[in-house]
């Protein structure tokens, strides 16, 4: 092949099947890259875009962020050349091939020429509003933003299939390559026991805030004190305090029809050897209410300690063959499965996620297959605002990683009929009641703003799947 033309080579791989470094090298050739419009610079679309600028077959024609000397800053950090990102306009960007930077994102999502939106704001008020001019527009979107999935993702996809585009997880981020996992097994015939990723989790994280989070951060990430500028506490508290691991297993659970537990996800402590035997039913020695849920394990074991082998940056699924099927117990033994002492259960893990490198896949996905890396069908989970500490009536609540409140996922069935306030609406409202730690906030808790974009997306979202929450 060295020395053929492009256009030779996606040639001569014709009938090798539709892989997407084929169908992208096939749109290269004729001239018609895939074209991509960024919002967000920050670390997820950074990442992206660092690899974006090496993908054949894909154009960024614009990265549009608030602060567009920030974007400059990110590409350059990104290694892009200045010359790639000076485009002068959107039309400037597609007829040289350049990137664009603006601060006008509806602009961008608006441009005929844009295929795939990237939402990439981390902000679920934002998400949504910009999802929805993305379908509007009839855009493809993947949404980093799982944030703004866990809060209204069911109605954002069924609006999108409705119009014609996809609205897709983002690949590289650990609840699309959940839903992979869990298809996977499903399409093999197993039967999913549960599913979800790891985590760094003690009980005491749950009162983590803003200022208090780094003594966490810099155990198990040594940040040097000259990296700090670059760290937003809130964003990274996030992780931290259990409020990330809620909204991924929601937005897994509303993808893959499983279930969230009852009290929510426990956090055992387990090593990535030991998926099989802790993460099964507690009628079987494991530690789940269910089969069909999602769990979080833990890297740290209560005492402190690190759990060694643990799998804080990967991903999982437990799954078991029929009860009469007795051969494909052996062979989970046989080769080596990571089954359970019992044999019934085994396990299939991911060791770690690459976050905005791998984003490629699902734009090339969502351009060229026109299917989804994992996209909400039902709304069988939410995340549900719980107090950190105390609140007092008249405190203005800060929403995600901060100071007042934290995501526990709680089943939507529950969430609807006890009338909890979803975490992503729990962000500059006036609390009217006083609060105790650990209790979960409900809508009349707070002040509510029923002509909110994001509210009323949020309203029609359970009126359309479930029932209003009230």
């Amino acid at each position: 092949m060295l020395g053929s033309s492009l256009e030779e080579y996606a040639n001569n791989q014709k009938g090798w099947g539709l892989n997407l470094h084929k169908m992208l090298l096939e749109r290269q050739a004729q001239g018609r890259p895939v074209t991509v419009g960024v919002v967000g610079a920050g670390k997820f679309g950074t990442m992206f875009l660092a690899q974006a600028r090496t993908t054949t077959g894909m154009h960024v024609v614009a990265v549009a962020d608030l602060n567009v000397a920030r974007a400059r800053s990110q590409l350059k950090m990104a290694s892009w050349p200045e010359a790639q990102y000076d485009a002068s306009s959107l039309d400037d960007a597609l007829k040289t091939g350049k990137t664009y930077l603006s601060d006008e994102t509806e602009a961008m999502i608006a441009h005929p020429a844009i295929e795939v939106i990237v939402e990439a704001t981390g902000d679920p008020k934002t998400g949504i509003r910009l999802a929805t001019k993305a379908i509007e527009n009839g855009k493809h979107i993947v949404m980093v933003n799982v944030e703004a999935d866990a809060l209204a993702g069911p109605l954002l996809a069924r609006r999108a299939r409705d119009a014609g585009v996809v609205y897709s997880l983002a690949w590289g981020d650990q609840p699309a390559l959940v839903c992979e996992h869990v298809d996977w097994a499903r399409a093999c015939g197993f039967k999913i026991v549960a599913a979800g990723k790891g985590t760094r989790y003690h009980p005491t994280y749950h009162q983590s805030t803003p200022d208090t989070v780094w003594d966490i951060l810099n155990r198990y990430m040594r940040i040097r004190d000259e990296d700090r500028g670059s760290i937003n506490p809130k964003m990274f508290n996030s992780f931290v305090d259990g409020t990330k691991s809620g909204i991924e297993m929601t937005a897994i659970c509303n993808a893959t029809g499983l279930h969230a537990q009852s009290e929510g996800l426990s956090f055992p402590p387990a090593t990535r050897f030991e998926l099989a035997e802790i993460c099964k039913p507690r009628s079987a020695g494991g530690v789940l209410e269910a089969s069909g849920v999602t769990e979080v394990t833990s890297s740290v074991y209560r005492d402190g300690s690190d759990v060694p082998h643990n799998l804080v940056m990967g991903t999982y699924v437990v799954f078991e063959a029929a009860e009469d099927n007795d051969y494909s117990r052996r062979c989970f033994v046989e080769y080596s499965m990571l089954p359970d002492k019992s044999g019934r259960y085994a396990a299939l893990y991911r060791p770690i996620h690459m976050i905005g490198l791998e984003l490629g896949i699902s734009v090339a996905s969502a351009a060229l297959r026109k299917e989804a890396t994992g996209a909400p069908v039902c709304f069988n989970s939410d995340v549900v605002a719980t107090a950190k500490r105390k609140l007092k009536a008249g405190e203005i609540l800060d929403g995600e990683g901060g100071f007042c409140v934290w995501g526990k996922q709680t089943p939507a069935d529950a969430s609807l009929s006890n009338g909890y306030l979803p975490l992503g609406i729990a962000h500059n409202v006036k609390l009217k009641h006083d609060i105790e730690e650990g209790q979960r906030l409900k809508w009349t808790d707070v002040e509510i703003d029923e002509h909110d974009l994001a509210v009323r997306t949020r309203r029609e979202m359970e009126a359309v799947f479930t029932r209003p929450n009230t």
